[in-house]
């Protein structure tokens, strides 16, 4: 019996929505043999030169000015792709996704950023017979989601069930499944093995992670977690940014033996499973992989726009705090160096856990949704 077969397809802007991607394949493969999958950044795919130069300015537009990315994202807030604008990203970038589909015959298309999403409903207006769903990767909906060609939506939360709702969409039409984590977030792996595989000591820990990009924005604030290095230990995570990595190693203040300095893991869930704590910005895909951990988590500078809804939501569920100043790293230094109450804590944020959020349901509903 032939396979039936997934065609994913994501952009490069953050590397959260094609981890999203990958998460959702890797997790329909394991709870079925009978799912093959293909994920796909369809602009760099289709466009190896320009696509890359372009993902480069975007990544430096929100490294320099992160507030104009956040002025660009609510001024088209309200807003989706009209069919003529749809119309010139498929002539200027996205002209052979139709020989794409053609060549791969998916039984199935999700699309886990927006403009993949525009691309494949402008085809289904053409003729294209395929179900369409769309993986909405953050904790708010931004009109550029939608379409009505879309057959449904997975969204993280109810709240945003109900933006779509307020936009027009069928509730029919919508799932309240959460991002997909990969199944390594799924169960806790073995404390002492990885210790051991990172050379790690026994001790409170704080993983600080930078994104896929590496980008640090509140430095001093790493600089004052450094001087706690004594008594907690340190992973700083820096992605793909070998320049940033470079100039922590340089540093005299992260050349304690209890300072780790990384690049880019796939080691991600191994890495939460041992730390007591989560410094990050507040991108969706991070965020849903610490609540799917159950480790608490302080969020720095939120790029305005969806970040900024992406911390309100864990904040306000209980997960996270804002790191304000360093009397919030204080006070959760001090926390995470009592066993009692960090591990009372994580208790209490695995119960949250287990009632907002199931790590396989958006696997499972995809599944449900291909019989």
């Amino acid at each position: 019996m032939r396979k039936k077969r997934v065609l994913l397809l994501s952009e490069g802007f953050g590397t959260g929505h094609t981890q999203a991607a990958y998460a959702l394949a890797v997790g329909l493969r394991q709870l079925s043999p009978r799912i093959q999958t293909r994920v796909i950044e369809l602009g760099t795919f289709l466009n190896p030169i320009i696509g890359p130069m372009i993902l480069s300015a975007y990544r430096k537009t929100v490294s320099k000015q992160p507030k104009l990315v956040g002025k660009m994202y609510r001024s088209g807030y309200h807003k989706s792709l009209n069919r003529m604008t749809q119309f010139a990203l498929h002539r200027l970038f996205y002209n052979q996704v139709a020989d794409v589909v053609r060549q791969l015959k998916p039984d199935s298309i999700v699309c886990t950023h927006p403009i993949p999403n525009a691309v494949v409903s402008r085809l289904k207006r053409l003729g294209l017979d395929v179900p369409l769903y769309t993986l909405i990767t953050d904790y708010d909906a931004h009109a550029t989601w939608t379409n009505p060609e879309v057959n449904t939506y997975l969204v993280s939360t109810p709240a945003v069930r109900n933006k779509l709702i307020a936009r027009g969409v069928p509730p029919t039409s919508i799932e309240v499944t959460g991002i997909p984590v990969h199944p390594n977030f799924w169960h806790p792996h073995d404390r002492a093995e990885i210790l051991n595989q990172f050379h790690l000591k026994d001790m409170p820990t704080v993983l600080i992670m930078g994104g896929g990009w590496g980008l640090l924005y509140g430095e001093e604030l790493v600089e004052y977690m450094a001087a706690y290095a004594d008594r907690i230990q340190l992973i700083l995570c820096m992605g793909n940014n070998d320049k940033a990595k470079e100039k922590l190693l340089a540093d005299s203040r992260f050349q304690h033996p209890n300072v780790h300095v990384i690049g880019y893991t796939k080691e991600i869930s191994k890495l939460m499973d041992v730390s007591d704590l989560l410094v990050t910005k507040p991108g969706g895909m991070t965020c849903t992989e610490g609540m799917a951990k159950g480790i608490p988590m302080l969020f720095y500078e939120p790029i305005p726009g969806q970040e900024e809804e992406n911390a309100e939501y864990f904040v306000t569920h209980g997960f996270g705090e804002l790191m304000k100043n360093t009397e919030t790293i204080d006070r959760w230094f001090r926390l995470i160096q009592e066993p009692y109450a960090a591990y009372q804590h994580r208790d209490t944020l695995m119960a949250l856990r287990n009632a907002e959020y199931h790590p396989a349901k958006c696997s499972e509903a995809v599944l449900a949704l291909m019989e």
